[in-house]
Protein backbone atom coordinates (compact mmCIF):
# COMPACT_ATOMS: atom_id res chain seq x y z
CA UNK A 1 0.00 0.00 0.00
CA UNK A 2 2.72 2.48 0.97
CA UNK A 3 4.60 1.82 -2.28
CA UNK A 4 1.42 2.30 -4.32
CA UNK A 5 0.71 5.64 -2.59
CA UNK A 6 4.26 6.88 -3.27
CA UNK A 7 3.90 6.00 -6.94
CA UNK A 8 0.52 7.80 -7.10
CA UNK A 9 1.81 10.94 -5.38
CA UNK A 10 5.00 11.06 -7.45
CA UNK A 11 3.01 10.46 -10.65
CA UNK A 12 0.71 13.39 -9.88
CA UNK A 13 3.69 15.61 -9.12
CA UNK A 14 5.37 14.62 -12.40
CA UNK A 15 2.23 15.45 -14.38
CA UNK A 16 2.02 18.82 -12.67
CA UNK A 17 5.65 19.62 -13.42
CA UNK A 18 5.31 18.53 -17.06
CA UNK A 19 2.31 20.78 -17.53
CA UNK A 20 4.17 23.77 -16.15
CA UNK A 21 7.19 23.10 -18.35
CA UNK A 22 4.95 22.83 -21.41
CA UNK A 23 3.63 26.27 -20.57
CA UNK A 24 7.10 27.74 -20.93
CA UNK A 25 8.15 27.98 -17.28
CA UNK A 26 10.07 25.74 -14.92
CA UNK A 27 8.14 24.34 -12.00
CA UNK A 28 9.35 25.58 -8.60
CA UNK A 29 10.42 22.79 -6.25
CA UNK A 30 7.47 23.50 -3.95
CA UNK A 31 4.84 23.74 -6.73
CA UNK A 32 1.51 22.03 -6.02
CA UNK A 33 -1.75 21.89 -7.98
CA UNK A 34 -4.31 24.52 -6.97
CA UNK A 35 -6.86 21.86 -6.02
CA UNK A 36 -9.81 23.04 -3.95
CA UNK A 37 -11.29 19.94 -2.37
CA UNK A 38 -14.64 19.49 -0.60
CA UNK A 39 -15.63 16.20 1.07
CA UNK A 40 -19.30 15.33 1.62
CA UNK A 41 -20.53 12.22 3.39
CA UNK A 42 -21.69 10.24 6.40
CA UNK A 43 -19.87 8.43 9.22
CA UNK A 44 -17.94 6.14 6.87
CA UNK A 45 -16.37 9.36 5.60
CA UNK A 46 -16.07 11.23 8.90
CA UNK A 47 -14.29 8.42 10.78
CA UNK A 48 -15.95 8.22 14.21
CA UNK A 49 -13.67 7.21 17.06
CA UNK A 50 -10.46 7.44 15.02
CA UNK A 51 -7.97 9.77 16.69
CA UNK A 52 -7.71 12.70 16.39
CA UNK A 53 -11.38 13.67 16.52
CA UNK A 54 -11.60 17.27 15.32
CA UNK A 55 -15.39 17.67 15.40
CA UNK A 56 -17.20 15.89 18.22
CA UNK A 57 -20.65 16.76 16.90
CA UNK A 58 -20.01 15.00 13.59
CA UNK A 59 -17.54 12.39 14.90
CA UNK A 60 -14.99 13.61 12.36
CA UNK A 61 -11.35 12.52 12.35
CA UNK A 62 -8.32 14.20 10.84
CA UNK A 63 -7.22 10.74 9.69
CA UNK A 64 -10.31 9.99 7.62
CA UNK A 65 -9.88 9.34 3.91
CA UNK A 66 -10.61 12.92 2.79
CA UNK A 67 -7.96 14.30 5.17
CA UNK A 68 -5.40 11.71 4.04
CA UNK A 69 -6.19 12.43 0.39
CA UNK A 70 -5.94 16.19 0.87
CA UNK A 71 -2.51 15.84 2.47
CA UNK A 72 -1.20 13.54 -0.26
CA UNK A 73 -2.43 15.88 -3.00
CA UNK A 74 -1.20 18.99 -1.15
CA UNK A 75 -4.40 20.77 -2.04
CA UNK A 76 -4.71 24.54 -2.01
CA UNK A 77 -7.83 24.34 0.19
CA UNK A 78 -9.72 21.55 1.91
CA UNK A 79 -13.18 21.52 3.49
CA UNK A 80 -14.53 18.37 5.12
CA UNK A 81 -18.19 18.65 6.09
CA UNK A 82 -18.86 14.91 6.42
CA UNK A 83 -20.94 14.07 9.47
CA UNK A 84 -21.98 10.92 11.29
CA UNK A 85 -25.60 10.01 10.68
CA UNK A 86 -25.89 12.11 7.51
CA UNK A 87 -28.45 11.26 4.87
CA UNK A 88 -28.96 12.86 1.48
CA UNK A 89 -31.37 15.31 3.16
CA UNK A 90 -28.47 16.69 5.21
CA UNK A 91 -26.88 18.03 2.06
CA UNK A 92 -29.55 20.75 2.32
CA UNK A 93 -30.16 20.97 6.08
CA UNK A 94 -27.96 21.51 9.12
CA UNK A 95 -27.01 18.69 11.47
CA UNK A 96 -26.58 20.40 14.81
CA UNK A 97 -23.63 22.73 14.34
CA UNK A 98 -22.74 21.27 10.95
CA UNK A 99 -24.16 23.43 8.16
CA UNK A 100 -25.92 21.95 5.15
CA UNK A 101 -23.10 20.09 3.46
CA UNK A 102 -23.70 21.51 0.00
CA UNK A 103 -22.96 25.04 1.25
CA UNK A 104 -19.26 24.05 1.21
CA UNK A 105 -19.34 23.56 -2.58
CA UNK A 106 -18.78 26.65 -4.71
CA UNK A 107 -17.72 27.66 -8.19
CA UNK A 108 -14.11 27.68 -6.98
CA UNK A 109 -14.29 24.01 -5.93
CA UNK A 110 -12.29 21.73 -8.23
CA UNK A 111 -12.72 18.34 -6.52
CA UNK A 112 -15.71 16.86 -4.65
CA UNK A 113 -16.03 13.43 -3.07
CA UNK A 114 -19.41 12.06 -2.01
CA UNK A 115 -20.13 8.98 0.12
CA UNK A 116 -23.80 8.92 1.02
CA UNK A 117 -26.83 6.63 0.90
CA UNK A 118 -26.13 4.12 3.68
CA UNK A 119 -28.27 6.01 6.19
CA UNK A 120 -30.97 6.63 3.60
CA UNK A 121 -31.59 2.88 3.55
CA UNK A 122 -31.38 2.67 7.36
CA UNK A 123 -27.90 1.28 8.07
CA UNK A 124 -28.22 1.59 11.85
CA UNK A 125 -31.72 0.11 11.88
CA UNK A 126 -30.60 -2.81 9.69
CA UNK A 127 -27.65 -3.73 11.91
CA UNK A 128 -29.72 -3.36 15.09
CA UNK A 129 -32.61 -5.41 13.73
CA UNK A 130 -30.38 -8.16 12.39
CA UNK A 131 -28.48 -8.27 15.67
CA UNK A 132 -31.67 -8.55 17.73
CA UNK A 133 -33.17 -11.22 15.50
CA UNK A 134 -29.88 -13.05 15.12
CA UNK A 135 -29.70 -13.55 18.89
CA UNK A 136 -32.95 -15.52 18.70
CA UNK A 137 -31.67 -17.91 16.00
CA UNK A 138 -27.88 -17.64 15.46
CA UNK A 139 -27.80 -20.57 13.02
CA UNK A 140 -30.84 -19.50 11.01
CA UNK A 141 -31.78 -16.59 8.75
CA UNK A 142 -34.29 -14.53 10.78
CA UNK A 143 -33.12 -11.20 9.40
CA UNK A 144 -33.62 -12.32 5.81
CA UNK A 145 -37.12 -13.51 6.70
CA UNK A 146 -37.87 -10.17 8.36
CA UNK A 147 -36.81 -8.01 5.41
CA UNK A 148 -38.29 -10.26 2.71
CA UNK A 149 -41.64 -11.11 4.25
CA UNK A 150 -44.62 -11.40 1.88
CA UNK A 151 -42.29 -11.85 -1.08
CA UNK A 152 -41.03 -8.26 -1.08
CA UNK A 153 -37.43 -7.26 -0.39
CA UNK A 154 -37.72 -4.16 1.79
CA UNK A 155 -34.03 -3.30 1.61
CA UNK A 156 -33.88 -3.68 -2.16
CA UNK A 157 -36.86 -1.31 -2.37
CA UNK A 158 -35.10 1.17 -0.08
CA UNK A 159 -32.00 1.11 -2.26
CA UNK A 160 -34.10 1.75 -5.35
CA UNK A 161 -35.82 4.65 -3.59
CA UNK A 162 -32.47 6.13 -2.54
CA UNK A 163 -31.12 6.26 -6.10
CA UNK A 164 -32.93 9.48 -7.16
CA UNK A 165 -31.96 11.08 -3.83
CA UNK A 166 -28.25 10.45 -4.47
CA UNK A 167 -28.68 11.61 -8.06
CA UNK A 168 -30.23 14.85 -6.81
CA UNK A 169 -27.16 15.43 -4.60
CA UNK A 170 -24.81 14.97 -7.55
CA UNK A 171 -26.90 17.27 -9.73
CA UNK A 172 -26.68 19.94 -7.01
CA UNK A 173 -22.89 19.50 -6.78
CA UNK A 174 -22.54 20.01 -10.54
CA UNK A 175 -24.82 23.02 -10.44
CA UNK A 176 -22.81 24.67 -7.67
CA UNK A 177 -19.43 23.73 -9.12
CA UNK A 178 -19.74 23.08 -12.86
CA UNK A 179 -16.02 22.47 -13.42
CA UNK A 180 -15.31 20.26 -10.41
CA UNK A 181 -14.33 16.62 -10.70
CA UNK A 182 -16.86 14.56 -8.73
CA UNK A 183 -16.18 11.11 -7.26
CA UNK A 184 -18.72 8.85 -5.54
CA UNK A 185 -17.31 6.32 -3.08
CA UNK A 186 -18.97 3.02 -2.32
CA UNK A 187 -19.01 1.23 1.03
CA UNK A 188 -16.52 -1.45 2.15
CA UNK A 189 -17.75 -4.84 3.43
CA UNK A 190 -18.49 -5.69 7.06
CA UNK A 191 -18.89 -9.43 6.45
CA UNK A 192 -16.49 -11.88 4.76
CA UNK A 193 -17.03 -12.51 1.07
CA UNK A 194 -17.98 -16.12 1.76
CA UNK A 195 -19.16 -18.16 4.73
CA UNK A 196 -21.52 -17.56 7.63
CA UNK A 197 -19.91 -14.53 9.28
CA UNK A 198 -18.55 -14.54 12.82
CA UNK A 199 -21.18 -14.48 15.54
CA UNK A 200 -20.97 -12.78 18.06
CA UNK A 201 -18.30 -10.37 16.73
CA UNK A 202 -20.79 -9.43 14.02
CA UNK A 203 -24.23 -10.15 15.43
CA UNK A 204 -25.90 -11.48 12.32
CA UNK A 205 -27.14 -15.06 12.10
CA UNK A 206 -25.16 -17.47 9.96
CA UNK A 207 -27.94 -17.85 7.41
CA UNK A 208 -28.33 -14.08 7.02
CA UNK A 209 -24.79 -13.49 5.75
CA UNK A 210 -25.60 -14.13 2.04
CA UNK A 211 -28.56 -11.76 2.12
CA UNK A 212 -26.63 -8.98 3.86
CA UNK A 213 -23.68 -9.39 1.46
CA UNK A 214 -26.05 -9.15 -1.48
CA UNK A 215 -27.67 -6.03 0.01
CA UNK A 216 -24.28 -4.33 0.43
CA UNK A 217 -23.39 -5.12 -3.18
CA UNK A 218 -26.78 -3.89 -4.37
CA UNK A 219 -26.23 -0.56 -2.59
CA UNK A 220 -22.80 -0.17 -4.18
CA UNK A 221 -24.16 -1.12 -7.61
CA UNK A 222 -26.79 1.59 -7.26
CA UNK A 223 -24.13 4.17 -6.33
CA UNK A 224 -22.03 3.15 -9.33
CA UNK A 225 -24.99 3.45 -11.71
CA UNK A 226 -26.04 6.83 -10.33
CA UNK A 227 -22.46 8.13 -10.56
CA UNK A 228 -22.11 7.03 -14.16
CA UNK A 229 -25.33 8.69 -15.29
CA UNK A 230 -24.61 11.83 -13.25
CA UNK A 231 -21.24 12.78 -14.81
CA UNK A 232 -19.26 11.48 -11.84
CA UNK A 233 -16.81 8.62 -11.30
CA UNK A 234 -17.35 5.75 -8.93
CA UNK A 235 -14.64 4.62 -6.50
CA UNK A 236 -14.83 0.93 -5.56
CA UNK A 237 -13.93 0.57 -1.88
CA UNK A 238 -15.55 -2.86 -1.54
CA UNK A 239 -13.24 -5.01 -3.70
CA UNK A 240 -9.94 -3.82 -2.15
CA UNK A 241 -11.36 -4.52 1.33
CA UNK A 242 -12.24 -8.17 0.68
CA UNK A 243 -10.26 -10.16 3.23
CA UNK A 244 -10.14 -7.21 5.63
CA UNK A 245 -13.70 -7.44 6.98
CA UNK A 246 -14.82 -7.18 10.60
CA UNK A 247 -14.42 -10.93 11.14
CA UNK A 248 -10.64 -10.85 10.57
CA UNK A 249 -8.07 -10.63 13.39
CA UNK A 250 -7.43 -7.07 14.63
CA UNK A 251 -4.16 -6.71 12.72
CA UNK A 252 -5.80 -7.66 9.42
CA UNK A 253 -9.16 -5.94 9.51
CA UNK A 254 -10.13 -2.58 8.11
CA UNK A 255 -13.66 -2.74 9.56
CA UNK A 256 -14.36 -3.08 13.27
CA UNK A 257 -16.87 -5.55 14.76
CA UNK A 258 -19.51 -4.87 17.42
CA UNK A 259 -16.79 -4.44 20.06
CA UNK A 260 -13.93 -2.59 18.33
CA UNK A 261 -10.33 -3.47 19.14
CA UNK A 262 -9.03 -0.34 17.40
CA UNK A 263 -10.37 3.18 17.93
CA UNK A 264 -13.44 3.31 15.67
CA UNK A 265 -17.20 2.93 15.82
CA UNK A 266 -18.78 -0.54 15.66
CA UNK A 267 -19.25 -1.76 12.08
CA UNK A 268 -17.22 1.16 10.72
CA UNK A 269 -13.80 1.57 9.13
CA UNK A 270 -10.83 1.90 11.46
CA UNK A 271 -7.74 3.96 10.60
CA UNK A 272 -6.48 1.25 8.22
CA UNK A 273 -9.88 1.21 6.53
CA UNK A 274 -9.82 4.97 6.02
CA UNK A 275 -6.28 4.66 4.64
CA UNK A 276 -7.47 1.98 2.21
CA UNK A 277 -10.33 4.19 0.99
CA UNK A 278 -7.87 7.05 0.50
CA UNK A 279 -5.66 4.72 -1.56
CA UNK A 280 -8.61 3.68 -3.72
CA UNK A 281 -9.55 7.32 -4.27
CA UNK A 282 -5.98 8.38 -5.08
CA UNK A 283 -5.66 5.61 -7.66
CA UNK A 284 -8.91 6.72 -9.28
CA UNK A 285 -7.83 10.35 -9.24
CA UNK A 286 -4.61 9.42 -11.05
CA UNK A 287 -6.56 7.97 -13.99
CA UNK A 288 -6.97 10.14 -17.12
CA UNK A 289 -10.05 12.30 -17.42
CA UNK A 290 -11.83 14.94 -15.41
CA UNK A 291 -13.92 12.72 -13.17
CA UNK A 292 -16.89 12.82 -15.48
CA UNK A 293 -18.58 10.38 -17.79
Amino acid sequence: MRKSRRRTASGLAALCAAALMAGGGAAPASAAPAERYVALGDSYTSGPGIPRQVDAGCARSDRNYPSLTARELRVASFTDVSCGGATTADMWRAQGGNPPQLTAVSRRTTLVTVQIGGNDIGFGEIMATCGRLGATDPAGAPCTAHWTADGADVLADRIEAAAPLVEKVLDAVHQRSPRARVYVLGYPPILPETGPGCWPQVTTAAGDAPYLRATAKRLNAMLRQVAERSRARYVDTYTPAIGHDACRPPAERWMEPLVPASPAAPYHPNAAGERAMADALLERLAEPGRGRR
